[in-house]
């Protein structure tokens, strides 16, 4: 037996562990990986299905992210790791003044060593009614920190500036009453930020927005030069790809339903850079770089979904092309339903209308998701051709776009309402909200028999 030739371990201190971990290399990164990859391919197999594990209703929103369900505006979270989501805390009732306005759920940087224990570990920041920022244990609901931010200024909502490892706390916005208008009192300030800085919780400044410095700005003649400056429709645009681009959809009638696709550095148009998914549906299709950081473009429509990719050089003087990495249809009908019906009678009789390509009596794309761990793309498809709506959802190789599995969901789908789906490892999340009420379906990964 030949025997592979000893190699003697170098010790590795803790601070080369964790920046190796940070990058996602060897050690602790490549154990991750390596079980994300056993994980997938069990997903995959045959003898495995998402079975439906657990439902409840509520009267109030709810919200999943990271493993957890959060009910009652935050009060009450139950955990998603185990066969069926189990309660990690309830917390008591609170008055009115001490409602829960909005939530962030925040993860320190492996690499980052920080002051307190506490702070390594996942924590809720929730702003309250009357002004305090409260930092929550995300595990036990445990309160960990505490600032009050402001007797002056009522605040409202938190964003967060995740490069920056910083969030803010926005004010509402003051608007001018009708009586200040009759007296000719206008107010100035238009809102209050307030900055923090996560890791560990500090306030980095309160910022105001106020209307006179936004006017000096547009009539002084010294103003910064322009960075960047686009004509748009409904101020939507978005950046990303490489070498990055920007995709708008120009604010003239003609434009409409078309996307464009240029260069960032000088506006040049890609070649192949004006997508139209030539839809006639209800919802408009969506279009959105690809948050695997691959500089992909997903286009979703109704009956498409394109995958397209960016391809140039930084300095090569030649616009980009945009091409198509692949492609996903749905199973429709190759005959089109004839517009003109003949009644008993003899009569013709044509329809007003087209069926539109989103109707929810044909197969259709309604979202995706992307799983970042497992590198797959989970696609919702509905059909209600036997009466009652009904969805799957495809799983695709988020590499190649192949068809893995489907993945039947057991509760109706009514387009009317409002649906969020969630693909996590071994749990998908499926919430919606039926006038006001609220419910949440828990598929979990389980072993069947075939």
């Amino acid at each position: 037996m030949l025997m592979a030739p000893y190699r003697r371990k170098r010790a590795v201190n803790a601070t080369e562990l964790l920046n190796r971990r940070s990058r996602g290399i060897r050690d602790a990164g490549t154990l991750i990986r390596h079980n994300m990859k056993v994980l997938r391919g069990i997903l995959l197999q045959d003898n495995r299905d998402f079975i439906k594990a657990w439902s409840k209703t509520s009267k109030s929103t709810m919200m999943y992210e990271s493993g957890k369900i959060y009910f009652e505006n935050y009060q009450n979270c139950y955990s998603c790791v185990h066969s069926e989501p189990q309660v990690l805390y309830k917390l008591p009732k609170k008055s009115k003044l001490e409602k829960f306005e909005d939530a962030l759920l925040c993860q320190s940087p492996l690499d980052n060593t920080l002051a307190s224990s506490s702070d390594h570990k996942p924590s809720l920041l929730v702003l309250t009614a009357n002004n305090w920022l409260y930092r929550l244990s995300a595990e036990t609901g445990e309160e960990l920190q505490r600032v009050y931010l402001s007797s002056n200024h009522k605040f409202r909502y938190l964003g967060w500036d995740v490069s920056q490892e910083m969030f803010y706390v926005k004010s509402v916005q003051n608007k001018d009453t009708v009586l200040a208008r009759q007296a000719g009192i206008t107010q100035n300030t238009v809102m209050h930020l307030a900055v923090f800085h996560v890791f560990p919780l500090q306030i980095v400044g309160m910022l105001e927005i106020n209307k006179k410095v936004s006017l000096w700005c547009l009539t002084a003649t010294n103003c910064p030069p322009v960075l960047f400056e686009v004509s748009c429709t409904d101020n939507s645009i978005q950046i990303g790809g490489y070498p990055w681009h920007y995709i708008y959809t120009p604010p003239h009638k003609r434009h409409k339903g078309t996307h464009h696709i240029c260069s960032l550095k000088d506006s040049t148009m890609a070649t192949n850079g004006i997508q139209n998914m030539n839809c006639c549906s209800l919802e408009s299709d969506g279009i959105f770089f690809h948050p695997d950081d691959s500089g992909r473009i997903i286009h979703v429509g109704p009956a498409t979904i394109n995958v397209l990719k960016i391809c140039g050089e930084l300095n090569s003087g030649l616009p980009s092309k945009v091409l198509e990495d692949f492609s996903m249809a749905t199973h429709r009908n190759s005959n089109p339903t004839s517009q003109v019906t003949v009644t008993s009678s003899g009569r013709t009789v044509k329809k007003r209308f087209h069926q539109l390509d989103d109707d929810p009596d044909q197969e259709t794309f309604r979202m995706v998701e992307f799983e970042d761990e497992l590198d797959l793309l989970a696609v919702v498809v509905t059909n209600g051709e036997e009466g009652e709506g009904r969805a799957h959802i495809r799983l695709h190789d988020n590499q190649s776009g192949q068809l893995l599995r489907t993945v039947d969901l057991v509760e109706p789908w009514d387009e009317t309402y409002r649906h969020e789906l969630f693909f996590d490892k071994d749990t998908i999340v499926h919430i919606e909200q039926k006038n006001s009420n609220f419910c949440c379906h828990v598929y979990k990964l389980k072993a069947v028999s075939k």
